[in-house]
């Protein structure tokens, strides 16, 4: 059993519940409603999680605005293309759904927290897990709500969307898991994860719309760091997981196999895409195919169009990366993924010497394509080819499998 599992017991949550069931056959779908595409994964549970059916439909312009819904109305039209695909692949309805959700205000960080228990000479209880986690999650929420009423001006409303325990210490030890363990201090590291209140909402009005059961609402960048360890229980993936969707630039630390924080900004690769159209008078068609090209000197116009959003770009990391200043170091690995991983340009700006000036990096970190057949615990057998822009739905179906 795996330290996410034995979390889920330790606060009376069934684990297994959803594995059985899929194993028994009960398909579970994972939408990722993205700012260019809805990409749709079905999924059943073997040995491994075998992804049986796959969907990618083209998002209307308007439908998202920075990896939120806009258009309520037509995201609902195109998502219930990517479902209809599904069931036309499986021949059946996949009810039971997980979706991610993107934008600046969703936020995630991993806290540290100290309790001190009134008898060490008791062993500590499910019920007793069960209580330091819900106060960790309460002050959670307040912080990042006095954040988001910062950085906006206005008083938000944020919801808890992921929660996953990172470690657990008692009396300076670190266990697996902490029940029947006796001891005077437990210390936990716990990854809470908020959005605001109108995305969640969006989200929910969309599911019901289309009677699909909501079993779970998934941070993207968190989607991205399950579907990088997926069932990998060796916890020692550390790395810094970009991924660069049409919208939005989504962040994961992950140190040992536990995520230190997630973070967002509103620059994706539509923003690209649109500079190269502006200044080559080019259809955004034909600028997106000219984005991806590898051909060397297709590559080297695209630079060239695209220095100053890459500029900006680079910038919009950095700073994100600077509030991770509880670390010692950053992990010395960055994995790309995303629809915006293809640019050539991402890559190379990342393996820029100039890259990371000033962040607690101990060396220059390698950057390499996190691509779809190399996850862990996960297998295709639908007839669409997988790229990294369906890493994320991939990671979907693992919170889904975890949520139940």
């Amino acid at each position: 059993m795996g330290l996410r599992d034995k979390f889920k017991q330790a606060v009376g949550q069934k684990a297994a519940k959803v594995a059985n069931k899929m194993k028994h056959g009960e398909l579970v779908l994972a939408l990722d409603i993205g700012t260019e595409y809805i990409k749709a994964l079905s999924a059943t549970d073997g040995q491994k999680m075998e992804i049986i059916a796959a969907a990618k439909v083209k998002q209307a312009a308007g439908n998202m605005h920075n990896g939120a819904v806009a258009d309520i109305r037509g995201v609902i039209s195109a998502v219930e293309k990517a479902v209809l695909e599904i069931e036309r692949q499986t021949g059946e309805r996949a009810i039971k759904t997980v979706v991610g959700i993107a934008g600046e205000l969703v936020r995630g960080e991993t806290r540290r927290v100290i309790y001190k228990r009134p008898d060490a000479d008791a062993r500590i209880t499910e019920a007793e897990m069960a209580k330091i986690v819900r106060a960790v999650e309460l002050r959670a929420l307040q912080r990042a709500q006095r954040e988001a009423a910062t950085d906006t001006g206005t008083t938000m409303k944020l919801r808890l969307i992921n929660s996953a325990l990172v470690s657990v210490e008692i009396d300076g030890y670190k266990v697996n898991s902490p029940i029947d363990f006796q001891g005077s201090e437990v210390a936990v590291q716990i990854y809470t994860a908020f959005a605001p209140l109108v995305h969640i909402g969006a989200v929910e009005k969309i599911a019901h719309e289309l009677e699909l059961e909501l079993i779970s609402i998934a941070t993207e960048p968190f989607a991205v760091y399950r579907a990088a360890i997926g069932d990998d229980e060796s916890g020692n993936l550390t790395a810094m997981l970009l991924d660069i969707g049409g919208g939005t630039t989504d962040l994961a630390v992950v140190n040992e196999g536990g995520v230190e924080g997630t973070k967002s900004f509103a620059v994706g690769g539509r923003s690209f895409t649109r500079e190269i159209a502006r200044k080559l008078d080019l259809s955004l068609e034909d600028a997106e195919a000219l984005k991806v090209s590898d051909a060397g000197e297709d590559i080297d116009k695209v630079e060239d169009v695209v220095q100053d959003n890459l500029i900006v770009w680079r910038s919009g990391v950095e700073l994100l990366l600077e509030t991770f200043s509880g670390l010692d170091h950053l992990p010395s690995k960055i994995l790309l993924s995303g629809g915006g991983a293809s640019l050539p340009a991402i890559k190379a700006t990342l393996d820029d010497e100039a890259f990371g000036d000033g962040l607690a990096l101990a060396k220059h970190p390698s950057v390499h394509i996190l691509e779809f057949d190399a996850l862990p615990g996960i297998k295709n057998r639908s007839a669409l080819e997988l790229d990294t822009s369906f890493i994320t739905a991939a990671g979907m179906l693992w919170v889904g499998r975890d949520s139940l």
